[in-house]
C-alpha cells in the first residue's frame, strides 16, 4: 500500500468522526421554540367595507333673474331654509315703474281698441245703406283687428313686468341648509351673467358614493337573491361609519349600482341612500360604508402574521402536525377580519398555525410549539343598539402578511 494512500485513509475516517460527532451533537440540540396559535371556530359578523364620499340629495344654486341692486340679504346664513322663503331683495324701483308704464299702454291700447271697435260696427250698419264704400268698412274692421292685436301685447307687456318686480324678489328654490351669502348687500347683479347669490343644500338624506369589484358585486347580488344580507323593506342595510371612526346611529339602503363597468378598475360605482336628520352627514365627507352580509357560526380566522403571501397573492401558512413536524399549507383566505384572515380552505379546527419564529421554521422540521395568545379580530359596533359587538369583515386593501 502507498504512503499517501494510508494518510487519505485517515483524514476520510477523522472526517466520519467529526460528521458522526455533529449528528450527535444535533441529536441532543434541542428543537426551534415557535409559536402556535390553536384554529378555533367561532362566530363572525361578515360585512363588506368600503370607502365613500357623501353628496347632497338635492342642491339648489340661487341666482339673479334681473339687473338691480342688492338691498337685503333676509336670511342668516347657515341657518335652514324653507322652500319658497325670501332670502334677497333687489332694488324693485325700476321694475315697479317699468310695470307702471306697460299698464299705462295697456289702458291706451283698450281705448284705441273700443274706439276701433265702435267705428267697425257703425261702418257695418252703413254698408247694409250704401252709405260708405266697401273700402272704408275694410279698413275700420282691420282697424279693430289690430286694435285688439295691441291690447294683447300691452297685456303680455305688463305680464313681463310683473314677473320682472317678482324677480327682485329671491325665493329658496328648495328646502335645506343654506349657504353663504356670495354677494354682499349693495352689489350689483345681473341677469345676463345670473349672477351667483348663495346656494342652499338638502341634507336629509344625503347620498353615499363609493365603488366595488364587478366580483363583489356579483356575490352581493346572489346573498341578496338568497336572502342572506341583512334588508331594509327589501333593499340591502348599508351602515355608515365616520371619519373618526365611530358609527353613523342611522342605517341606510343600498338604492342603486351603476349600469357601466370601469374598463381600468373593473369597478362600477355604488350609491346608498342614508337618513340625516340631526345634519351630521355633510356633502364631501370622507365615510366608510358596510354592507351586512350575515353570519358565519364557524368561521376559521388566522392572524395576519401567521398568513403568508406570495407574488401570485396565493396565501399560506406553517401548521405543526401531532408528532411535532412543521407542514406548509395552501389556504384561500380572501377576507380580512380586523388583524386576521377568514380561512376557507387549507385549514381546519385544532389546527395550530405558526405565527411567532416562523423564519426558523421550515417544512419537515421538528419544532417544539408554544401557545400564544391569537388577539384575533377587532369589535365591531353593533348594528342596532341592543345587539352584542361583533367581529368585523372589511372588505379593503389586503394588508401585506408576514
Amino acid at each position: 500500500m502507498r504512503p499517501w494512500s494510508l494518510a487519505g485513509l485517515v483524514i476520510i475516517a477523522g472526517g466520519c468522526a467529526r460528521e458522526d460527532a455533529s449528528r450527535a451533537e444535533a441529536a441532543q440540540k434541542p428543537p426551534v421554540e415557535v409559536g402556535v396559535v390553536e384554529i378555533r371556530p367561532q362566530r363572525v359578523l361578515l360585512t363588506t367595507e368600503l370607502p365613500g364620499r357623501t353628496s347632497a340629495v338635492r342642491a339648489g344654486e340661487v341666482r339673479a333673474r334681473v339687473d338691480g341692486i342688492v338691498l337685503q340679504r333676509l336670511y342668516q346664513e347657515g341657518a335652514d331654509v324653507q322652500q319658497g322663503q325670501q332670502l334677497f331683495q333687489i332694488d324693485p324701483a325700476p321694475y315697479r315703474a317699468a310695470l307702471q308704464s306697460a299698464d299705462a299702454q295697456l289702458k291706451s291700447a283698450e281705448a284705441s281698441a273700443s274706439t276701433a271697435k265702435l267705428l267697425a260696427e257703425r261702418y257695418a250698419r252703413l254698408i247694409k245703406q250704401n252709405a260708405v264704400s266697401r273700402q272704408e268698412y275694410d279698413n275700420a274692421v282691420a282697424q279693430e283687428k289690430s286694435a285688439r292685436a295691441s291690447v294683447d301685447a300691452a297685456r303680455a307687456q305688463v305680464k313681463t313686468a310683473e314677473i320682472n318686480l317678482g324677480y327682485t324678489r329671491v325665493y329658496a328654490p328648495i328646502s335645506g341648509r343654506s349657504g353663504r351669502s356670495i354677494v354682499p348687500v349693495g352689489a350689483y347683479v345681473q341677469q345676463s351673467q345670473a349672477t351667483l347669490l348663495t346656494t342652499v343644500t338638502q341634507l336629509d338624506p344625503m347620498y353615499v358614493d363609493t365603488t366595488w369589484s364587478t366580483a363583489e358585486l356579483l356575490r352581493v347580488r346572489r346573498e341578496l337573491e338568497h336572502g342572506q344580507l341583512t334588508t331594509i323593506e327589501g333593499k340591502p342595510r348599508v351602515d355608515v361609519v365616520l371619519e373618526d371612526g365611530r358609527p353613523y346611529d342611522h342605517p341606510g339602503t343600498l338604492l342603486v349600482t351603476g349600469v357601466t363597468v370601469d374598463e381600468t378598475t373593473g369597478s362600477v360605482p355604488l350609491r346608498a341612500v342614508v337618513p340625516n336628520p340631526g345634519g351630521v352627514l355633510l356633502p364631501g365627507m370622507y365615510v366608510r360604508a358596510r354592507i351586512q352580509e350575515g353570519a358565519d357560526p364557524n368561521a376559521l380566522l388566522v392572524p395576519q402574521r401567521g398568513v403568508a403571501r406570495d407574488r401570485t397573492g396565493g396565501a399560506t401558512a406553517l401548521v405543526v402536525g401531532n408528532e411535532g413536524k412543521v407542514e406548509l399549507r395552501k389556504l384561500r383566505a380572501d377576507r380580512a377580519v380586523g388583524n386576521a384572515w377568514l380561512v376557507t380552505e387549507g385549514l381546519k379546527a385544532g389546527d395550530r398555525v405558526i405565527v411567532e419564529g416562523a423564519q426558523r421554521a421550515q417544512p419537515g422540521a421538528t419544532v417544539k410549539a408554544v401557545a400564544v395568545p391569537a388577539e384575533i379580530g377587532e369589535p365591531q359596533p353593533p348594528a342596532q343598539p341592543a345587539q352584542p359587538r361583533q367581529p368585523q369583515v372589511q372588505r379593503e386593501k389586503k394588508p401585506e402578511a408576514g
